[in-house]
């Protein structure tokens, strides 16, 4: 059957796509430094690595799972815990890649997105050749489709998504609808929940909805999840054929999901600008401790992350001598440090702490 999605718009929908449109506009104006961006993205990916994993039952921690991806930490007999966190996160980077692609997300990318995700693998990964069956204890909950008719239901989904493109359907209902159908084929005997989260991950990052990468939906899945369970959970019984999942009403769904998005973004905009309003409290607090000539000195370092006296000299319009004076004063004082010590063409760049000042252009 072509997959052809039945809901109603509500009004809840409605505020939540309003919510979600205002939170994308608030984000682009936020003068986020570039530090402060790559610091809140790494904080997104390992949020999503590890509420992603966690709801399907991996044991790691939050802290654990950021020691395993930044420090190449290890832990006793969680090795297949942590081999997942390492997979998942891997493919979220593999997703973000091809979401700045010019071109059509095509069955391929999501096999390979699955092959990342659950064998650490970059290649795709083939269909079930089998039927399988979801259960909660010994009882069956969900009968997906028959095996031989995966292979169209996922054609049918991939055409369905470039025809909603084409059609203008916004991009929180296709991302949405999207997820639920992939999981309703089931097109994998395990880890269908991560890929299609991470499907979903894509088509909002490819279509404007990336929010600069800093945002994790997964956290309000694992935070709300038999809310999850429950929108999931449509039609009369649990086959796929006599529950009447195929042609059932997803407004219940649609809503949980676009509220979720419009949850996360209003989240990690005031996140993003309660950290930046830090920073710049921060950098007024650091820039009272340099003196008004060094205050002029860091315009030099907006071209250019290493200086000589030469330049110093030619900016103050002062002698070489008296240049090198001022170098080797600023040196001791921690507001320089020598990142070439060669006799003849020593250069100087900032210390750690001024770097944020030229990131923000605060030069007054």
């Amino acid at each position: 059957m072509v997959f052809n999605p039945q809901y109603t718009i509500t009004p809840k929908i409605l505020k939540a796509i309003s919510r979600i449109e205002i939170a994308s506009h608030d984000i682009i104006d936020l003068p986020i430094t570039a530090a402060l961006l790559t610091a809140l993205r790494e904080s997104a990916r390992l949020a999503s690595t590890h509420h992603s994993t966690a709801i399907e039952g991996n044991r790691l921690t939050a802290p654990e799972v950021q020691e395993i991806i930044q420090g190449g930490g290890h832990f006793p007999n969680r090795q297949k815990d942590e081999l997942e966190v390492r997979n998942y996160y891997r493919a979220l980077e593999y997703a973000e890649a091809l979401a700045g692609k010019n071109t059509p997300i095509q069955e391929q990318d999501i096999k390979i997105l699955y092959g990342i995700s659950f064998f650490g693998k970059q290649g795709p990964t083939p269909y079930r050749d089998a039927q399988n069956v979801i259960r909660k204890g010994r009882l069956a909950v969900y009968i997906p489709p028959k095996a031989q008719e995966v292979p169209i239901l996922m054609t049918e989904l991939v055409e369905w998504m470039t025809q909603a493109l084409k059609e203008d359907l916004p991009i929180p209902f296709i991302a949405g609808l999207a997820h639920y159908q992939f999981v309703t084929i089931h097109p994998y005997y395990d880890g269908n929940g991560r890929t299609a989260r991470l499907l979903t991950t894509l088509i909002l990052h490819k279509y404007g909805y990336d929010l600069k990468g800093i945002y994790s939906l997964e956290e309000y899945y694992a935070k709300n999840l038999q809310g999850y369970y429950d929108v999931l959970t449509v039609g009369t019984d649990e086959d796929y054929y006599t529950g009447g999942r195929s042609a059932a009403d997803l407004t219940g769904f649609l809503e949980y999901f676009v509220c979720g998005m419009a949850e996360s973004f209003d989240k990690v905009c005031t996140h993003a600008r309660t950290m930046q309003q830090e920073k710049n409290i921060d950098h007024s607090l650091v820039l009272r401790n340099l003196s008004p000539q060094q205050r002029q000195a860091l315009k030099l370092f907006m071209a250019s992350k290493d200086i000589t006296a030469k330049d110093v000299g030619l900016f103050f319009q002062c002698s070489d001598r008296q240049a090198r004076h001022l170098c080797q004063k600023w040196v001791l004082e921690g507001f320089l440090k020598i990142s070439d010590s060669s006799f003849k063409n020593r250069k100087y760049t900032l210390n750690n702490q001024y770097e944020d000042l030229i990131q923000n252009s605060l030069t007054a």
